[in-house]
């Protein structure tokens, strides 16, 4: 299959994973960056900060997973949509934590706290593409699941 030969809506797919898989990165970034810190000063790493980087490295690997093309012929679209859900309420989870934290703080100057609520709107990105992926998700399973008839339960429809 020659690239010019792809669908609309699977290129729209694979944009739109690209897109979450850069979030997910990104996010590890930057939470990495203070799990880092911690770990080089001896100090305890905040669960909160694994959380995040545990969230932004479980989308990018189900990005990979998903651009590898005989995943996406084993998957049901039901079970992509099940776990872009998963991922979006993980995403949700993440920005409360952080909004909680920071939406209200004010920086004075502080780097890190700017960081941090910088940080906190890209896990809203990321809680916003994952919602986009798991209703697209949804969309095509709807269009493309099988369907039967009604009386018998035997023909396709």
């Amino acid at each position: 299959m020659g690239l010019l030969t792809f669908s609309p809506s699977y290129a729209l797919f694979t944009a739109l994973h690209v897109a979450c898989f850069a979030v997910g990165l990104t996010v590890c970034g930057l939470y990495g960056r203070d799990l880092k810190r911690a770990a080089d000063s001896d100090e305890a790493a905040d669960s909160k900060w694994i959380y995040a980087v545990v969230v932004g490295a479980l989308s990018a690997v189900t990005c990979v997973a998903y651009f590898l093309p005989f995943v996406l012929r084993l998957a049901s679209g039901i079970v992509m949509a099940a776990w872009d859900l998963v991922l979006f309420v993980m995403w949700i989870a993440l920005f409360g934590i952080f909004a909680k934290m920071y939406i209200d703080e004010d920086p004075e100057g502080d780097a890190g706290i700017t960081r941090m609520k910088e940080a906190m709107w890209v896990d809203l990105a990321g809680a916003i593409l994952w919602f986009i992926a798991t209703l697209a998700s949804l969309g095509y399973w709807w269009k493309h699941r099988d369907t039967r008839s009604r009386f018998t339960g035997r023909a396709h429809v």
